[in-house]
């Protein structure tokens, strides 16, 4: 995918969010394209503040004006030892939350954690211009 159709499948993925439906787990090594569809994706719900990878501070909220939802919280667990990490910043709250839209870069470090209702997607860079971002078959 180009900048262009990332920006575009972020923006349709956002609006498909909804309770079963708010849980989205980023896959893929550095520099795959996890953190700029990341700010698409928030963007699309709102958010208007700069939206950076949160790798050194594990976890950001950004306040989102949502019928359903009242923030996000973007999570990049590439620095995490263990995922007992999370279960120390208050991650286990975070997801019985209803009212908050999760985004986890790394996801596959905390696999266990995340609900069965998570929506996996996989990143891989192709070459600078292109990205290859694939969601996973649902079980």
């Amino acid at each position: 995918m180009t900048i262009e159709e990332t920006q575009k499948y972020a923006e349709e993925l956002a609006a498909s969010v909804s309770l079963g439906r708010r849980v989205f787990a980023l896959v893929g090594d550095l520099g795959a394209g996890k953190t700029t569809f990341s700010r698409f994706f928030l963007r699309a719900l709102g958010v208007v503040e700069p939206v950076t990878s949160p790798t050194f501070v594990i976890m950001k909220n950004y306040s989102l004006i949502h019928p359903q939802f009242t923030r996000a919280c973007h999570v990049d667990c590439y620095r995490l030892k263990s995922p007992e990490e999370m279960t120390a910043l208050g991650f286990t709250q975070i997801l019985t939350d209803e009212k908050i839209i999760i985004l986890v870069e790394w996801a596959d470090r905390i696999a266990d954690m995340l609900p069965q209702s998570t929506v996996w997607i996989d990143f891989a860079h192709i070459n600078e211009v292109n990205r290859h971002i694939v969601p996973r078959a649902e079980k």
